[in-house]
């Protein structure tokens, strides 16, 4: 019996077992085996093992993919959920505009949560607000604003949904205002770089988020507070990372650490997104990401691309000369876009194909460059303004090889005018030929129909004659009274 005791002491008080730091750190090296999606790309620049569960790196102007690593799992963004929180913040409220923390707000958030210490009933601007929310993580802040701008943070709440649905977010599901950890409050890694795309486009909140110490003075409706951020990619921390624009973290015991950050070096902007890592290495992991795409990744016009593009199917837009005049074609693709290129394909290996999807104000079509169905960006198709006599010729290569300069394709509206003349033309001659073909139609009937009574009154005629006897017909002789004498 005493060798049972241990065992039922066991049943009936389960020892929980919670993991080490080591055994996240084991995990996370496990993960640095599992496929990366973009490296299965031919011919693609192969992207570095990380031991996130998730990655992605995207150009911030054009939504290009350079990197991909489960970027549609679900998972908990953490903190990372305050670039919503700010965003759709901005753009529904002033910066000047006074909040009021309520204490519901407060209550809120968890006694372990991050917060920036605010107190019932000061009031803050929302610009104020915003730094707390993005420096210190203030979990309350997020709770005030939302109360302030939809009236509840449940409302607030459901603004950032309708506004990741706006931004193309499929893989997001927000529950709360400050990513305090719920199992329906999901959102994935290519999602976080839809909305960090959009965050980062508002230069003030880009400044903040790479801001690592601000100060709020006091005044009357509040106190001091003294924001600080534990973010090491910024300037001075021990990842700092040159050319950040900013950057912002996230933590629970569950989504493990977070981050979602956007560098530039010269033209090329990029978004990276680490989820579900151990620290310190959503630091290093977003450095090596930045690294490779600045490294493997070129900016190139789409001019080269677009001259072996045919815009026209029909004969008359592809004439070798331009019968009536050197003119401004009709429609034309929208010059000097760029796209980003990675180093191991050349313009030749980019494919073109026209859309009518999402088109931008006053585009009637859409020209989409690609590779290996990795759209690389896009140029809207125009409509010319006929005003402008400057010729735009639009060339392209022919499949035998020849000098593309010797095709040259016009889209021209005097063309269009000269084509709907001739056709209006030819319109009316064939009706006029109708009319006669049918006039005479008529005629022929009439004359028919003349005929045909004209024989049946001959034959009715020589059918009389055949059918008459003089005897019958003449009348008898008198007896005239000389004769009876």
């Amino acid at each position: 019996m005493l060798l049972l005791l241990p065992i039922l002491i066991f049943l009936c008080f389960p020892i929980s077992v919670h993991a080490t730091a080591q055994d996240y750190l084991d995990e996370a090296e496990l993960r640095k085996d599992e496929p990366v999606e973009s490296n299965e790309t031919p011919n693609w620049p192969q992207g570095p093992a990380i031991g996130a569960e998730s990655a992605v790196l995207m150009d911030a102007d054009s939504g290009m993919i350079l990197y991909s690593k489960n970027i549609h799992e679900h998972l908990y963004p953490a903190s990372t959920t305050k670039l919503m929180t700010c965003l759709v913040a901005i753009e529904n409220c002033p910066l000047n505009e006074l909040i009021t923390v309520n204490q519901s707000a407060i209550d809120a958030n968890e006694s372990d949560g991050s917060h920036m210490y605010l107190t019932a009933g000061e009031k803050l601007t929302l610009e104020e607000l915003l730094y707390g929310i993005i420096i210190n993580s203030a979990n309350e802040a997020c709770n005030a604003v939302g109360e302030h701008i939809a009236g509840s943070m449940d409302s607030y709440v459901e603004m950032m949904n309708a506004r990741a649905l706006e931004l193309g977010c499929t893989d997001t599901h927000f529950v709360t205002t400050n990513g305090l950890h719920d199992e329906d409050h999901y959102t994935s890694a290519h999602d976080l770089a839809l909305i960090g795309r959009a965050f980062f486009s508002h230069d003030i909140l880009a400044s903040m988020a790479c801001t690592t110490r601000h100060s709020i003075p006091e005044t009357d409706l509040h106190g001091e507070h003294n924001l600080k951020s534990k973010n090491k990619l910024y300037p001075g921390q021990e990842y700092e990372y040159d050319g950040l624009i900013g950057s912002k973290t996230g933590f629970t015991s569950i989504s493990r650490q977070t981050l979602v950050s956007c560098a530039q070096r010269g033209s090329i902007r990029l978004i990276c997104v680490i989820m579900m890592e151990e620290s310190p290495y959503q630091f290093t992991d977003t450095t090596e990401l930045f690294d490779y795409g600045f490294d493997h990744f070129y900016i190139t016009g789409t001019d080269e691309i677009n001259s072996r593009f045919n815009l026209s199917n029909p004969v008359f837009f592809d004439s070798p000369s331009d019968i009536l005049g050197n003119t401004a074609p009709l429609v034309y693709i929208q010059k000097g876009v760029q796209i980003l290129m990675p180093d191991t394909i050349s313009e030749e290996d980019v494919k073109t194909v026209i859309s009518y999807d999402r088109l931008s104000p006053g585009a009637i079509a859409r020209v989409e460059y690609s590779y290996e169905n990795i759209v690389m960006g896009s140029a809207d198709v125009l409509m010319n303004d006929i005003s402008n006599t400057a010729a735009l010729n639009i060339t392209h290569h022919s499949k035998n090889g020849h000098n593309p300069n010797d095709d040259k394709i016009y889209v021209n509206i005097y063309h269009v005018l000269f084509i709907l003349g001739i056709s209006a033309v030819s319109v009316i001659i064939l009706m006029i030929i109708l009319r006669i073909v049918r006039l005479s139609m008529i005629r022929a009937r009439k004359i028919r129909r003349i005929k045909q009574k004209r024989e049946e009154i001959l034959k009715s005629r020589s059918t009389l004659r055949r059918n008459y006897h003089p005897d019958k017909h003449r009348p008898p002789k008198k007896n005239h009274p000389r004769d009876s004498i």
